[in-house]
């Protein structure tokens, strides 16, 4: 299997699916947004320069995962921004890395863009922690974690392709 990551406005007739992708897994049961508001959200990651951005894994050219950089996911803490969301891995590409690879390309994308800090929240915290994010705070039961990004590893302004870029093979 060869697994790559991209911007998802690169390949637009991905866009209901995985808008489906985070509807089921993250809306469904609860009110919020409906899976058209999130395919218009999507749909504003246009821009490799600034955030919304939103990242697709393809497997084989197959939609495997995503996950995205937006200013806000928590209401309670606005001053925490920007967040990771909406990391989702298709269940037949579990344990493959893929959720890893994407979750490590969108902070070089961040990096790239000049964030160096950049938040989540989730119920599972050892997958990120051991991606090096460190826990932030608990709220509701969620836990409110953060990646550092390092200034040395952070890519210039005008992004050097080579250290910012990563495809996944496996």
């Amino acid at each position: 299997m060869t697994s790559s990551i991209h911007h998802l406005f690169q390949y637009p007739q991905h866009l209901g699916t995985v808008a489906g992708w985070i509807y089921r897994e993250f809306w469904e049961d609860r009110n919020g947004y409906d899976q058209a508001t999130l395919e218009k959200l999507l749909g504003d990651a246009d821009d490799p320069g600034r955030i919304p951005l939103s990242l697709i894994a393809l497997a084989d050219g197959v939609p495997a995962g995503t996950v995205n950089l937006i200013h806000h996911d928590n209401s309670r803490r606005p001053e925490l921004t920007p967040w990771l969301a909406a990391l989702v891995v298709v269940k037949k590409y579990r344990g493959r890395g893929i959720g890893s690879a994407l979750v490590k390309r969108l902070l070089t994308e961040a990096s790239r863009i000049g964030i160096s800090t950049l938040y989540l929240g989730t119920d599972t915290p050892d997958f990120y922690t051991r991606l090096g994010a460190f826990h932030h705070e608990a709220v509701d039961g969620l836990h409110i974690m953060r990646f550092e990004i390092p200034e040395e590893q952070l890519c210039d302004e005008q992004g050097q392709p080579d250290a910012c870029a990563l495809s996944l093979t496996g």
